[in-house]
């Protein structure tokens, strides 16, 4: 029975890849471009969204120009209700942002699989107002499924420059029993990995296909790694405070 997630997940990233191939292919175009001038590469997401942030900073064998956005009240840690409350909020999210380092040549990547709560939606106007090329990672089955909770009735579908579908049913969850009336085994988590973990490998490759050399993070478990990387902290700290000692 607990081979049944595979197979769905199985499912899903075949029609990931016959469905999503041309919008990741454009996304690898303009994040190649930003980080060829010098462009930082932001990723927020709130609830468990964030974990997708969280999963590409500072990674072994990622890009390093990763700026996750983590904004602590809308994190699970801190308590699952009133993160889920804040999420909710319209303009809850403006001071914060109004401390980010943005800058034109920046791509925004705005995560949010219901892509109907006002703080995700006012992370990607707020890109869009600053100039950035913003790309949304959402479900579009389960967007269009729930009525929007912004202001101006907008889905995060509708404020991005660029969808990238992470197939997510509505409720997220995958599979059914007949015993019970709850879906069950999430999907937009590993999905969103894969489709990130693609997106960067293809803008590590279109670099090199540039000649341009990609900035790439080792393990920090590796002999000798500790000298590679704190090259690239120094180099992007300025930008990524989460990079400063």
């Amino acid at each position: 029975m607990a081979f049944h997630y595979i197979e769905q997940i199985q499912e899903l990233l075949h029609s990931l890849k016959t469905n999503q191939q041309i919008a990741i292919e454009k996304a690898v175009s303009k994040v190649s471009e930003s980080i060829i001038n010098d462009g930082i590469i932001h990723v927020f997401g709130a609830g468990h969204s964030h974990i997708l942030s969280e999963e590409v900073f500072f990674r072994a064998g990622g890009l390093a120009p990763i700026n996750p956005l983590f904004e602590e009240s809308l994190m699970l840690h801190n308590g699952a209700l009133q993160a889920s409350i804040n999420e909710r909020k319209e303009r809850y999210i403006e001071e914060f942002l109004e401390s980010v380092s943005f800058r034109k040549q920046d791509v925004l990547i705005v995560i949010s699989t219901s892509g109907r709560n006002p703080v995700p939606i006012d992370v990607a106007e707020y890109g869009k107002k600053m100039g950035l090329y913003v790309i949304g990672i959402t479900s579009m089955e389960y967007s269009k499924s729930q009525p929007s909770r912004h202001e101006n009735g907008w889905r995060l579908y509708d404020c991005v420059d660029l969808v990238l579908d992470n197939l997510s049913k509505e409720g997220d969850a995958l599979l059914t029993h007949p015993s019970i009336t709850e879906s069950y085994g999430a999907s937009s988590t590993v999905i969103g990995t894969v489709i990130l973990q693609t997106l960067f490998a293809g803008v590590i490759e279109h670099l090199i296909d540039k000649n341009s050399t990609p900035p790439i993070f080792l393990s920090g478990n590796m002999d000798g790694a500790d000298a590679h990387n704190k090259k690239l902290m120094k180099k992007y700290e300025d930008r990524i405070p989460l990079l400063r000692l």
